[in-house]
């Protein structure tokens, strides 16, 4: 399926709360602006005065033909959501809408400050907390009696930290995909982390081996819906070279893993997060990581994502495919609690469905055309992406089909992407 025929689907939604929203955007309309078009377009397709601000890129220009309300933004360089809130055709568009709010993938308290010096409404929850939930060293205190679901840790200073033989996983505050985990391995290793950040706090996590799942969740008004776990596609070839980078998620492959117990438990975990984040005042959509410990058979807190999570849009495709009227997706549920509507509706199951993002390494900085069309002969959904810097994504594939057979494993269909993928030609 292409692109442009997914968008032209119209998509069923929960009626009651379709209905709330659409009267909830009339008084106000929502702006949703991104760099990555991706991100936004988990909104069902019936929902009026939803609007889209992001980069203009080919797959940009063919979405925005299918679908209305989109401004695509020209320039050198793709622009981030700060650079894309201050830009003319943003503040243009805003100032035709009457009482506009603003919706972004992720906060910061310069987008807060942005968004009140345009006296707009932002409607995601304060920056302030996101870090507080999200970052290692804060995150512990903030779980408060549920640290307990983390691995065995503690926090110190660089400089105080020993290798005493056994690998262990060392964080600072802030990391992203990956990107701020390093698995020690040796002394030699962490002395030459040591002797960089000496007075750096870090957080050193027993090392662990496992399967990782994670599921996206919503604190709505009246409620915390919990949903679907799908595995964590994390650091395989050819799609990154880093060993602790997501890559992507697939929906068919826990029912597999998990026994019906484990799943009943990490349900409670995700619903005790989801009491606690609405305790400190969240709205809409968080996700989690947990880990199935190889060695114990049990579930440990790895990570929280105190914001819309990047597997969240997809998600959405794939419940609204069901065209299940009853029920609600992840994205409308999102937006029915930023903007304070209740959601009497229950969560559309998936239990299908996979998607994984190449990343732009050695041996994979192109992707032609004559690729993607064979990809789309698969079925799969295909967003190229014109990302220059290194682990940077360059390539999402949406599969209507799991692709993972086991843990690291591919099925049938995982092989054939990775096939087209390392062709020459």
């Amino acid at each position: 399926m292409k692109h442009s025929d997914c968008q032209k689907l119209a998509f069923l939604v929960d009626y009651d709360l379709m209905k709330a929203l659409n009267q909830a955007v009339k008084q106000r309309p929502v702006v949703y602006i991104t760099r990555d078009l991706e991100r936004a377009l988990g909104a069902p397709l019936g929902l009026k005065n939803y609007f889209i601000v992001t980069n203009y890129t080919p797959f940009g220009k063919r979405v925005a033909q299918a679908r209305g309300g989109i401004t695509l933004i020209k320039n050198k360089r793709l622009l981030d959501t700060r650079e894309l809130l201050q830009h003319p055709a943003t503040k243009k568009l805003l100032a035709t809408l009457k009482h506009p709010a603003i919706l972004v993938f992720k906060n910061t308290p310069e987008i807060e400050r942005l968004c009140a010096s345009l006296g707009c409404r932002l409607l995601n929850p304060p920056a302030a907390l996101s870090n507080l939930v999200e970052e290692k060293i804060s995150q512990v205190d903030w779980l408060g009696p549920l640290a307990k679901f983390l691995p065995p840790h503690h926090i110190l200073e660089c400089q105080k930290i020993s290798f005493s033989g056994t690998p262990f996983i060392l964080q600072f505050n802030r990391a992203h995909t990956g990107s701020g985990t390093i698995l020690i391995q040796s002394k030699r290793q962490l002395e030459k982390i040591k002797k960089q950040f000496p007075l750096r706090p870090a957080r050193v996590t027993a090392y662990l081996t496992g399967p990782m799942f994670t599921n996206n969740n919503v604190v709505a008004k009246n409620k915390i819906l919990i949903g679907n776990i799908n595995y964590q596609i994390t650091g395989l070839r050819p799609f990154t070279r880093r060993p602790f980078a997501t890559i992507g998620n697939d929906w068919e492959l826990p029912t597999k893993l998990l026994s019906k117990k484990q799943i009943a438990e990490y349900h409670r975990l995700a619903k005790q997060i989801g009491q606690r984040l609405a305790a400190a005042g969240w709205k809409g959509l968080f996700g989690i990581d947990v880990l199935l410990d190889r060695s114990s058979d049990r579930l440990y807190l790895i990570e929280i994502n105190a914001r819309q999570p990047a597997s969240a849009t997809y998600e959405s495709q794939l419940q609204n495919r069901q065209q299940d009227t009853q029920r609600c997706s992840s994205f409308e549920a999102h937006l029915a609690a930023l903007l304070g509507q209740e959601c009497s509706a229950d969560w559309i199951t998936i239990t299908q469905g996979a998607q994984v993002v190449q990343k732009r390494v050695i041996g994979m900085n192109k992707i032609n055309a004559a690729k993607i069309k064979k990809l789309e002969a698969l079925g799969c959904l295909v967003t190229p992406y014109t990302n220059q810097e290194p682990e940077s994504d360059l390539l999402r594939v949406q599969s209507p089909a799991g692709i993972m057979a086991a843990e690291n494993k591919f099925n049938a269909v995982g092989k054939k992407i990775i096939a087209i993928l390392k062709t020459k030609k």
